[in-house]
C-alpha cells in the first residue's frame, strides 16, 4: 500500500511489545497486526521528466542517515539519478528523531519510496542505546529507500524474512519485521527499468542469504518479467555464518589469515551469486570487485570484504566506483562506503 505517512505506533504498543513475550509466534502475531510493515511511503518531488539513454545510480548502506550533512554531500558530488539506500531510519532517536530520508530527498532534487525493514522497540545496539541517554524513539522505523531525480513508477516492497529473529531476547536489539527489498521503476529512453535496493540478513549463514535472494527474484519476475533490472544494496556476502565469525574469534581470524582473499572473492563461499548468475544476472561490470566495500574506525583491525553490489540483468554496466563514506574530519559517515555505477539497456 502507497501512503504518504507510515501508520503510526504508539509507543505505549512497542514497549509493550518489547516487554512482552519474545518467541516466534508472538512475533508473526504483532507484525501482522502493524500497518507500517507493509506500507511505502511516497515523497519528495522528482526534478526532471527523464534521463536520456544511461543512468547513474549510487548504492549505499549509510547506517542509520545520521550524517545527513555528509553523505547529501557525497552523493550531490556524483549527481546521481537514482540512489539506492539500505538502513534509513524515521523518528529514531539515534538519528535526531527526524525524518533525515526526506531532508536529503529534498536537498537531491530526487522523489522517494521508503519501507520499513522493523519497527524498533529500543534504542538500537548498546553503543547507540549509550549515545542518547534511553530517549524514547518518536517512530521506531529503520529501513530501505530508493530515491530518483526522475519519476519513480510503480514502487513496491518484497519483504524477505519473517522468522523473527531480531525479536528474541538473545540479539539484544528487540526489533518486529526482517530484512527486505524496496524497489520501482524508472524510464530510461522508451523502456522501463526495475530498480531494486537490497538488504540481506547479516545474522544467518551464505544458504540464508541464497534463500533470501531467490525469494527476491522470484517477487522481481512476477512485478515485470519483461524489464531490465538494477539491484543494488548490501547483501552481507560475509561468506560465513555469524556464529562462525564471533562464537571462536581466533579461529575465524586464523581462517582468514590462510584465505587472505576471502572476504574479496567471495563467489566460492556465497551461493547467491551463483543462483544470480543462473537467472540472468551478471555483476562483474557493475562492481570495482578487488576493493572492499566496508569501513570502519581508525584502528579497529576488523577484517573487512565486499558485501555490498550491484547485480544487473538486461543492462550494460560501466564505470563502477567505491566512494570513500568519509565525514570531514575523517570520520567513518557509514561502516559502508557508496558504490556507483553507469548502465543503459543492453
Amino acid at each position: 500500500m502507497l501512503v504518504s505517512q507510515l501508520t503510526h505506533v504508539p509507543i505505549a504498543d512497542r514497549e509493550a511489545m518489547r516487554d512482552g513475550p519474545r518467541d516466534s509466534a508472538t512475533h508473526l502475531r504483532l507484525a501482522a497486526a502493524i500497518p507500517a510493515l507493509g506500507q511505502v511511503e511516497i515523497g519528495g518531488k522528482a526534478s526532471r521528466e527523464s534521463v536520456g539513454e544511461t543512468l547513474t545510480v549510487v548504492a549505499w548502506n549509510v547506517e542509520r542517515l545520521r550524517h545527513g550533512d555528509a553523505i547529501a554531500a557525497t552523493l550531490a558530488g556524483q549527481g546521481p539519478d537514482v540512489v539506492l539506500l539500505s538502513e534509513v531510519d524515521e523518528g529514531m532517536a539515534r538519528s535526531g528523531n527526524g525524518h533525515p530520508l526526506r531532508v536529503l530527498a529534498d536537498r537531491l532534487g530526487h522523489a522517494f519510496a521508503y519501507g520499513v525493514e522493523f519497527v524498533e522497540l529500543g534504542g538500537g545496539n548498546e553503543a547507540e542505546r549509550l549515545a542518547t541517554g534511553g530517549a524514547s524513539n518518536a517512530e521506531g522505523f529503520h529501513g530501505n529507500a530508493v530515491t530518483s531525480a526522475v519519476p519513480l513508477l510503480r514502487p513496491f516492497l518484497v519483504r524477505l524474512d519473517a522468522a523473527g529473529g531480531w525479536f528474541r531476547p538473545e540479539r539484544g536489539q528487540p526489533r518486529i519485521g526482517g530484512r527486505m527489498a524496496i524497489g520501482g521503476q524508472v524510464q530510461i529512453g522508451n523502456r522501463r527499468v526495475t530498480v531494486v535496493s537490497v538488504h540481506l540478513e547479516n545474522r544467518t549463514d551464505p544458504a540464508g542469504r541464497a534463500v533470501q535472494t531467490r525469494h527476491l527474484l522470484d517477487a522481481i519476475d512476477k512485478y515485470d518479467p519483461q524489464a531490465p533490472v538494477l539491484l543494488g544494496g548490501d547483501f552481507n556476502t560475509l561468506t560465513a555464518s555469524h556464529e562462525d565469525r564471533y562464537d571462536n574469534p581466533q579461529a575465524w581470524a586464523a581462517r582468514i589469515a590462510a584465505e587472505p582473499d576471502r572476504l574479496i572473492d567471495v563467489e566460492p563461499h556465497e551461493p547467491l551469486l551463483a543462483i544470480l548468475a543462473g537467472r540472468g544476472y551478471d555483476w562483474k561490470a557493475a562492481n570495482t570487485l578487488d576493493l572492499p566495500t566496508q569501513r570502519r574506525e581508525a584502528g579497529d583491525p576488523t577484517p573487512i570484504g565486499h558485501i555490498d553490489w550491484f547485480f544487473t540483468r538486461g543492462l550494460v554496466a560501466s564505470a563502477p566506483a567505491v566512494l570513500p563514506a568519509v565525514l570531514p574530519d575523517g570520520r567513518p559517515s557509514s561502516d559502508h562506503e557508496a558504490l556507483v555505477v553507469t548502465v543503459c539497456i543492453a
